[in-house]
């Protein structure tokens, strides 16, 4: 008697669909996938909108760790070990879907799916590097550098494809946050990206190419 073949794994359908372990979930703007401090369960991979990771110290300070897009995984922190904790809150900056993967599930499919555990490292790679050039952004660059990078990061310049170059809504105060300054000085570096030919804004935040110079310009 013939054995019965397994089907074949479909990596897309597993990511983009309930099943076993696993749920989609919708949040609204500003609501939080989890918390600073809460129960690291569950990895979610972004469907769909836009998210940041943020930390905030003993003393109240929050700094921005990183900026989420589709594609993108968040939570990893539950893999290692049970019982750990989240280091960081995860929030939505635009309306997110999101699939919810219980760490179960999420350990078995790494062990059985090949194509599963290659994409998951192959983003662990660019989350760590994406990290490190944050880290050297926040050391060594101006306010007004940062701002330029933060402004791109969200256009999704440099990603394979046809970038979007309207951002996500985004207050000034959120982006003073996020690159560790005032409101006032964000409100001065968007004024002189405008008069430059960098940028548009009449509500949403339209950014062109040329504001690389500003990265790139020692």
């Amino acid at each position: 008697m013939a054995t019965p073949t397994r089907s074949a794994f479909d990596i897309a359908e597993f990511l983009t669909k309930a099943g076993i372990g696993r749920q989609i979930i919708q949040l609204k703007p500003k609501s939080v996938f989890f918390s600073q401090g809460s129960p690291a369960e569950s990895v979610f991979y972004l469907q769909k909108g836009r998210a940041k990771l943020t930390v905030v110290s003993a003393a109240g300070k929050e700094a921005t760790l990183a900026l989420l897009s589709i594609g993108d995984f968040v939570g990893e922190e539950s893999l290692a070990s049970v019982g750990g904790l989240h280091m960081a809150t995860a929030t939505a900056i635009t309306a997110c879907t999101a699939l919810k993967i219980d760490r179960k599930e999420t350990i078995r499919v790494m062990h059985e799916e090949h194509s599963f555990s290659d994409l998951f490292v192959r983003f662990l790679l660019a989350h760590s590097m994406r990290i490190q050039a944050d880290l050297v952004d926040q050391l060594f660059n101006s306010g007004e550098k940062r701002l330029a990078r933060i402004l791109l990061l969200l256009a999704e310049f440099g990603k394979p494809g046809e970038q979007e170059n309207l951002i996500p809504p985004i207050t000034q105060e959120t982006l003073a946050e996020m690159i560790g300054t005032t409101r006032s000085r964000v409100s001065f570096f968007m004024n002189r990206f405008r008069k430059l030919g960098f940028i548009e804004y009449n509500g949403r935040i339209r950014v062109h190419k040329s504001l690389l110079n500003v990265v790139l310009h020692d």
